[in-house]
């Protein structure tokens, strides 16, 4: 969720970036499910009016569209694997640039945001369910750009488990991190190392 260029959508950006991190404040203090909207646009100083306009659901608030344009990023970096690299490195790589994305805004792995959102997304069943189908979603994108990347090299069962053992790390981490209040940034990261050595 990188800040937009033009006065409106500035404005625009800061509202929802408003509105997810006091959904966040109050989702850790009452609870996700004792948390209306209504609580949190009044906990943000806007109307229930311009909570919709930004999000249709409570649940839009800890999935947010942004993880498109993370995953793009990683896409991209397949798509354009070089000349020498490994597929394990164009993964690597790949990976690595979805967590600098994710750093530039509202998911940044090293801020209280996105931990509150991990905590969340992990114990509240709807959202885990969702947040799975998505991360299911996104291995195979990833999955197909690699079997793409290395025409020859790799089958489409190579890449997906190449994939999911990726995949699989950083979501273990990442949960570690977040139960023991480690650096979830660091934690995401030594497990994309080690999953593509």
């Amino acid at each position: 969720m990188t800040e937009p260029v033009g006065l409106r959508e500035r404005k625009k950006w800061r509202t929802r970036r408003v509105l997810i991190e006091t959904a966040y404040r109050l989702f850790e203090q009452q609870g996700y499910d004792r948390t209306t909207t209504a609580e949190i646009a009044a906990a943000a100083e806007v109307s229930a009016a311009t909570f919709f306009n930004h999000f249709a659901t409570k649940e839009d608030l800890l999935l947010t569209d942004d993880g498109e344009h993370i995953l793009r990023a990683g896409l991209d970096v397949l798509a354009e694997r070089r000349s020498a690299e490994t597929a394990f490195e164009v993964l690597r790589r790949a990976m690595h640039r979805m967590l600098i994305e994710a750093g530039t805004g509202i998911r940044d792995p090293g801020g209280e945001p996105e931990r509150i959102r991990l905590d969340l997304i992990t114990s509240v069943p709807a959202l885990r369910a969702t947040m799975l189908q998505r991360a299911f979603d996104a291995q195979q994108r990833l999955s197909a750009a690699l079997v793409l990347a290395c025409e020859g090299e790799l089958d489409e069962t190579d890449a997906a488990a190449m994939v999911g053992a990726v995949t699989g790390a950083v979501f273990a981490a990442g949960q570690l991190a977040v139960r023991t209040g480690g650096p979830l940034d660091d934690a995401m990261r030594r497990a994309i190392d080690l999953a593509t050595r």
